[in-house]
């Protein structure tokens, strides 16, 4: 759980909403037809989309890359029990997670263990050598349980905006 301040919902109206609606669908429409498509005119569109992103609510554009074409059509998802839960352990854990270039999502977790983890691998071999290489020696761990994904049945990139 991080140790930052929850941070408050900004307060949107139905042309922020709109607009970032319209953004999670294409990252890359120009202003015009962004302006166009959420009835503002180009400038005042512009400033809005400039505000989204300084307030933090706009994080960053990227290019949505096909993870089967990339090569990696396997998800496998993985929980992790740690020895110990001190604050220590969990930073150890979590720092050497991040080198893993695989793991696309990694959760501290409630429950029956500390961490969710989500990696892509090409098949069961390249699992094989990614449990043997890597998850096994992460720090302080001492159970992984693996599950492979047959198939997604909802998968969104889209955040519901209220």
């Amino acid at each position: 759980m991080s140790s930052e301040p929850a941070k408050h919902k900004l307060s949107l109206d139905r042309f922020d909403r709109a607009i970032l609606k319209a953004l999670q669908l294409d990252g890359r429409m120009p202003n015009s037809a962004l302006a166009e498509r959420v009835n503002l005119s180009e400038s005042a569109c512009l400033r809005r989309v400039r505000g989204l992103e300084e307030s933090g609510l706009i994080e960053g554009y990227v290019a949505l890359i096909n993870q089967e074409k990339a090569g990696y059509p396997v998800n496998v998802f993985i929980n992790i029990t740690l020895d110990r839960q001190d604050q220590t352990d969990l930073h150890a854990f979590e720092e050497a997670v991040r080198k893993i270039p695989e793991v696309m999502e990694c959760y501290l977790m409630t429950g029956d263990f500390d961490y969710l983890v989500r990696v892509v691998v090409a098949d069961t071999a390249d699992f094989e050598r990614l449990h043997s290489k890597y998850l096994t020696r992460l720090p302080g761990v001492a159970r992984v349980h693996s599950s492979f994904a047959l198939r997604p049945v909802q998968k969104s990139r889209e955040l519901p905006i209220k």
